[in-house]
C-alpha cells in the first residue's frame, strides 16, 4: 500500500509601515551603538557553598529562579545515561510531598517548575515567590526517588534510544562528538542500552547524593523581589542542602584534531538524504580577545540565512534547505563545525563546495556590506534579548562561570562594532579549519561512497556508534534468472497470491502515529479496483492532508486549499489508487536495477519510472522500503509487521518520513470489501 504523508509549516509574515516621505536614494549613516546598561546583581553565598545573585526587575509581577550545578564534565563510562535518569526524576515530587500533590499544586499557582542534572528552573508571579521557592529547593534537597519512578523512566530512555537508531541525525550528533571528543571523553561518551541496563536504582542515589551539590551551585534570582526579603528566604530554605567533598575536580583532555581533513562515512542504508558536518576542535573561551570576532565571521560563513555556505548549497545550487556553521565556547575544549543536509547524489559536491567557502573566508577579504549586515544583526538580536528575564540572568550567570570583566555586557555592542574586516580574516583562519578537520558524512554508503572517494581526500569508515570499520560491500550479485516481473509476482504470492487479490473489490485502513507527545496524527485511507483512492490525514480536529482519486479527476487539498490533478499526476496516481499496485506494475514500467541492504536484509530494487523505486525482501519477498522523489526533495515509506485479513497480508507499521522527521503509523483496522462506497471518491 502506498500513503503520501505532508508536513506544512505555517509562517506568519508581519509588516510594519512607516509614514512620511523618505530619501530612498541616500543610505542611512549607521547611529552609534545602543547604550546598554544591566543592573549588577546583589549577590550573597550560603556556608554550604550555594552562590546566589539577585536582578531586581519590578516592572511586572513576576520572579524567575534559575539554578545551575556548574560540575566539571564528568565521565559516566560504562554507566553512562546515570545522570539523565537523575534528571528525569528530579521535580515529581519530594519526601513529604507526593508526585500528584506536588504537580496539582505548581499547576494551581500558575507556576512553572522544572529539573535536570544541570540544574532546575522555576517561575511565578510574585505573590506566590516564596512559595514556588520552597518547592524548589524542597524538590532539589529531599527529591522523591523511588525504585517505581525509576523503572518508568528508564524504560523511556531506553525506547529513545532504538526510536534514534535508525535517525540519521542522531547518529551523526552521536558520532560527531565521539570522534571529535573521543569516547572516553565527557563530551564524547554517549548512552547505549548496554550502559542503560547497567544502571542501577542504587546508582542514581549514589550519583545524585555525591554530585547534586551546592557547592558548585549558583542560584539566579531575577524579577520583582526585593534584596533582603529574598535573601532571607534563600537562607532559610536552602541552608539545609548539604555540600560535598568528592566533586569531581579532573580537568578533561579531548582528542587531537586530525593531522589531514578525512572524510568519515557512517553508512546507514535508509537513508533517504545526506548529513554532513565537517568539525575540529578549537579552545575559544568567552574572556578571550577573539570572542567577538569569531562571532561575526561565523555570522558571515554560515550563521544567518545570507551566510556564504548557505547562499552556495542552498540558494545557488538548491542541494539543501539550509546550510550552517556554528564555533562553540567552553572552558575547557569546544567545536568549530559546518554542513548540511543534501541529497545523496550530491553529497561530494556539497563537502567538495563547503570547504571552498571556509576557504574564502580565509583568504578572500569579507565584503563591507555583508560585515555590517552580520553586525546589524547581532545589535538587534542582543537588544531584542534584554527584553526577557532569562536572559539577564544568563548574563549574570555568564559572568561568574566564565570569568568575565564586569564590563563584558555593557561593552558588549561596541566591541561587536569594532569587529574590522581583518579581524575576520584573522579568526577565520585561526578557528575555522580546513585542514585538520573531520568531514562527518551519515548516508547510504552505496550512494555517496564512490563519489566521496573520488574527492581525493582520503576516506574513513565508521559505525554508528564510532567504530572504525571496513568498507562495506555495497554490491550484492543478482541472480541470473531475477527479473522485475518475478520479483512482483513473488510479492503477490507472499501477501496470498493473485486469485485472493482478485477477489477484493476494496480495502479500507486506518491507521495513527504520534505528531508530538500527547497528540495524535490519525491516517485513513480507502482504495478500490477501479483504482479510486482515498487518503486523509488529520490531527487535533482539523485535516491537514487529503487526496482523492476517482475514475472522472482527481484532487489534492491540504488545510482547506484544494488543487485538481493535471492529466499527468492524475494517470500516475491511479496506477497507485489500487488497492495492490504491483497488479498494475507488471503490465509494464518496472525495472529491476539490484540488491541493497534494508532494514538489515536484502532487497531487491524495482524502479517505477524515473522517480520511485520500491525494495523487495529477497527472503520474504514482502515489500519493506518505497522512496518517492519529488521538487520538495525524497520521502521514504517502510512496511513491516504483516497480518493477515481476509486471507491476505497487510503492513500493519507504515514509517513515513517527512524532511528530518520520521512518523510510525501503526495500523488499528483493516477492512476488505466493506467500508467503501463510490461517494468516498468524489
Amino acid at each position: 500500500m502506498n500513503t503520501k504523508i505532508s508536513a506544512f509549516v505555517v509562517m506568519l509574515l508581519m509588516a510594519v509601515g512607516m509614514q512620511g516621505q523618505v530619501d530612498r536614494s541616500i543610505q542611512p549613516k549607521p547611529g552609534p551603538a545602543p547604550k546598554i546598561t544591566l543592573e549588577k546583581p546583589g549577590e550573597f553565598e550560603l556556608k554550604n557553598g550555594l552562590k546566589v545573585l539577585v536582578v531586581e526587575n519590578h516592572k511586572l509581577p513576576r520572579v524567575s529562579f534559575s539554578l545551575t550545578i556548574d560540575n566539571n564534565p564528568m565521565i559516566e563510562g560504562d554507566k553512562a545515561g546515570v545522570s539523565g535518569l537523575i534528571g528525569s526524576m528530579l521535580g515529581n515530587g519530594t519526601t513529604s510531598i507526593p508526585k500528584d500533590e506536588f504537580n496539582e499544586e505548581i499547576d494551581f499557582l500558575g507556576a512553572s517548575l522544572g529539573f535536570s542534572f544541570g540544574g532546575g528552573y522555576a517561575s511565578s508571579l510574585s505573590k506566590y515567590s516564596e512559595r514556588i521557592l520552597e518547592l524548589m529547593a524542597d524538590a532539589a534537597i529531599n527529591p522523591l526517588l523511588t525504585a517505581e519512578e525509576f523503572e518508568k523512566e528508564k524504560v523511556k530512555a531506553l525506547e529513545g534510544i532504538k526510536s534514534d537508531a535508525k535517525s540519521v541525525d542522531a547518529v551523526s550528533r552521536r558520532v560527531g562528538r565521539a570522534l571529535a571528543y573521543g569516547k572516553d571523553h565527557a563530551y564524547g561518551e554517549f548512552v547505549t542500552e548496554e550502559t542503560l541496563n547497567n544502571v542501577k536504582f542504587e546508582d542514581v542515589v549514589s550519583f545524585y547524593n555525591t554530585y547534586f551539590k551546592p557547592n558548585n551551585a549558583y542560584l539566579v534570582i531575577v524579577g520583582d523581589v526585593e534584596f533582603k526579603t529574598i535573601k532571607k528566604l534563600v537562607k532559610k530554605k536552602f541552608s539545609a542542602w548539604e555540600k560535598s567533598d568528592a566533586l569531581p575536580a579532573e580537568i578533561p583532555v579531548a582528542t587531537a584534531n586530525v593531522s589531514t581533513t578525512e572524510i568519515d562515512i557512517i553508512d546507514m542504508p535508509n537513508a533517504v538524504q545526506s548529513n554532513i558536518s565537517l568539525t575540529s576542535n578549537v579552545n575559544l573561551k568567552m574572556n578571550d580577545e577573539d570572542y567577538h570576532s569569531v562571532l561575526i565571521a561565523n555570522k558571515i560563513l554560515g550563521g544567518g540565512f545570507n551566510s556564504y555556505l548557505n547562499m552556495n548549497l542552498r540558494e545557488e545550487h538548491g542541494w539543501t534547505y539550509g546550510a550552517r556553521s556554528s564555533v562553540g565556547t567552553d572552558k575547557y575544549v569546544a567545536r568549530f563545525t559546518a554542513g548540511a543536509q543534501v541529497r545523496n547524489m550530491v553529497t561530494d559536491s556539497a563537502v567538495v563546495q563547503t570547504l571552498k567557502e571556509i576557504n574564502r573566508i580565509k583568504t578572500e577579504a569579507v565584503d563591507a556590506d555583508d560585515l555590517k549586515n552580520a553586525k546589524a544583526k547581532y545589535v538587534g538580536d542582543f537588544v531584542l534579548a534584554l527584553e526577557r528575564p532569562q536572559t539577564i540572568a544568563r548574563y549574570a550567570l555568564n559572568t561568574k562561570i566564565n570569568n568575565l570583566p564586569e564590563d563584558f555586557y555593557s561593552t558588549y555592542l561596541e566591541k561587536i562594532n569594532a569587529v574590522s574586516t581583518e579581524d575576520v580574516t584573522r579568526v577565520a583562519n585561526k578557528y575555522f579549519s580546513s585542514e585538520n578537520s573531520r568531514i562527518v558524512v551519515v548516508g547510504k554508503g552505496s550512494d555517496i561512497a564512490e563519489p566521496l572517494e573520488a574527492t581525493g581526500i582520503p576516506v574513513k569508515y565508521y559505525d554508528a556508534y564510532a567504530s572504525q570499520t571496513k568498507k562495506p560491500v555495497y554490491e550484492i550479485p543478482l541472480p541470473a534468472d531475477a527479473s522485475a516481473e518475478k520479483v512482483l509476482l513473488a510479492y503477490i504470492n507472499a501477501i496470498g497470491g493473485k486469485d485472493a487479490l482478485d477477489k477484493v473489490q476494496s480495502v479500507f485502513i486506518q491507521a495513527e502515529a504520534e505528531l508530538q507527545p500527547g497528540v495524535m496524527m490519525s491516517l485513513e485511507l480507502k482504495k478500490t479496483s477501479k483504482n479510486q483512492s482515498f487518503s486523509q490525514v488529520s490531527a487535533m480536529g482539523q485535516t491537514f492532508m487529503k487526496a482523492v482519486v476517482g475514475v472522472d479527476g482527481g484532487y489534492m487539498e491540504m488545510q482547506g486549499q484544494r488543487k485538481d490533478m493535471t492529466e499527468e499526476e492524475l494517470n500516475d496516481a491511479k496506477t497507485e489508487s489500487s488497492p495492490f499496485p504491483e497488479v498494475n506494475f507488471l503490465n509494464g514500467g518496472a525495472t529491476l536495477e539490484k540488491i541493497e541492504k534494508i532494514e538489515g536484509e536484502n532487497a531487491y530494487k524495482i524502479n517505477i519510472g524515473e522517480n520511485k523505486s520500491i525494495y523487495y525482501s529477497v527472503k520474504t519477498g514482502l515489500k519493506i522500503k518505497q522512496v518517492e522523489a519529488g521538487d520538495a526533495g525524497s520521502q521514504s515509506m517502510f512496511f513491516s509487521d504483516y497480518k493477515e485479513v481476509a486471507g491476505i497480508k497487510f503492513p500493519f507499521a507504515l514509517g513515513q518520513t517527512a524532511g528530518p522527521r520520521r512518523f510510525d503509523f501503526k495500523v488499528k483496522e483493516v477492512k476488505v470489501n466493506e467500508g467503501v462506497s463510490d461517494m468516498d471518491f468524489k
